[in-house]
């Protein structure tokens, strides 16, 4: 696949002066680039620095992505807030809302932020992990544009919608689950595209209710196009729980856009009736709460350490080698990269390159160019 390992060095640097170059200050660019990062330290490819230029610098280019982050505060109450972010750095507006959350939480045991007009927001997992850093569960969700279909429908009427919780244990990672609520994601799916993988069975429906199979470049047209759609969790119908997943979708749905009256469904298609393209205006909720308005930090971590070690230790299938965790096998991912770096593929590679040439960053030099 042509994948050549990237310093984290040389990666972090770059991300965060070419974030610069478009217009984003300085402080909210860090913050961009780690969590932008964070999904290949954890492995998750589809959500790092192949989304880099496409999602976040071309949409900034196109102007539906403000660079400059006005993050408006529309209601606060102790516990809750309600916060506008005018179609700026989704991942500035995550942090912050999170944040505001944990403090929250850490004051009253339980807080939660409400956000409106977000754009996408990266690795969802990144905010469960900044509350359990803290101390705190975290729950987070966000909406996103409209290519999953309902049980028994055929019409991308909601987005991946992930459910995304993260606990705190006293092992070396923390327990956090983040997955959409689909088989499958848009990111992965232009992921397999740019790796010629071709798409798994089950996971996309077209509209004759079949299943749709073979190259991801072509399935992925046909989402974007309201020709096919991404199945829920549990697949096509109902014989194999379908509905579960159409249902917690519908639940991150609800909460993305019902409590700070924001957009939903069709509306977050980002373009207009005309076709021309248009802010996404997503929504997102986070939820922090404080272990130690509980029984303490420490006996929470100790208590979740010994209720996920006795899972692991549980007697395994024939063949399996061990049992995993949420959070384990990301956090073995980091294992492996932190003294070497990301692979970044080929497609990748050239996207780098045309943004250093562009900003005319030209103090980096890149490992594929040896």
């Amino acid at each position: 696949m042509g994948k050549v390992v990237c310093p984290w060095d040389t990666l972090i640097n770059f991300i965060t002066d070419a974030f610069v170059g478009y217009g984003i200050p300085e402080e909210d660019a860090k913050i961009c680039t780690d969590v932008l990062l964070e999904s290949d330290r954890r492995g998750i490819e589809s959500h790092g620095c192949n989304r880099f230029k496409p999602i976040y610098l071309d949409r900034i280019k196109a102007g539906i992505q403000n660079p400059v982050t006005n993050f408006e505060v529309v209601k606060e109450t102790p516990c809750t807030a309600v916060v506008d972010g005018h179609d700026g750095m989704g991942q500035v507006i995550g942090y912050k809302s999170m944040q505001m959350a944990i403090d929250k939480a850490k004051q009253y045991g339980l807080g939660m932020v409400a956000v409106r007009n977000s754009c996408h927001y990266g690795i969802a997992g990144y905010y469960a992990t900044q509350a359990t850093k803290q101390g705190c569960i975290g729950i987070t969700g966000t909406n996103a544009r409209p290519s999953v279909a309902p049980t028994f429908g055929v019409e991308g009427m909601f987005g991946t919608n992930p459910l995304t919780i993260g606990i705190p244990t006293d092992e070396d990672f923390d327990f956090v689950i983040d997955c959409a609520t689909s088989i499958t994601q848009n990111g992965k799916i232009e992921y397999y595209e740019r790796i010629g993988e071709e798409v798994h069975p089950g996971t996309i429906i077209g509209l004759d209710g079949e299943s749709i199979e073979g190259d991801a470049g072509v399935a992925l047209k046909k989402i974007r196009n309201g020709e096919a759609a991404l199945t829920t969790l549990g697949g096509i119908g109902e014989a194999l729980g379908g509905y579960k997943g159409y249902g917690y979708a519908m639940v991150i749905e609800l909460l993305s856009a019902a409590l700070q009256d924001g957009q939903y469904g069709k509306a977050l298609n980002g373009k207009d009736e005309n076709g021309n393209l248009v802010p996404y205006h997503l929504g997102h909720f986070f939820i922090a709460i404080d272990t130690n308005h509980f029984v303490g930090e420490e006996e929470t971590r100790k208590k979740a350490g010994d209720i996920i070690r006795s899972v692991r230790n549980s007697r395994k299938a024939p063949g399996a080698e061990k049992i995993y965790t949420a959070g384990e096998k990301e956090w073995l991912v980091w294992q492996e990269r932190k003294d070497h770096g990301v692979p970044i593929n080929e497609s990748v590679q050239k996207e780098m390159n045309q943004v250093r040439d562009e900003l005319g960053l030209t103090q980096y030099k890149f490992p594929w160019e040896d």
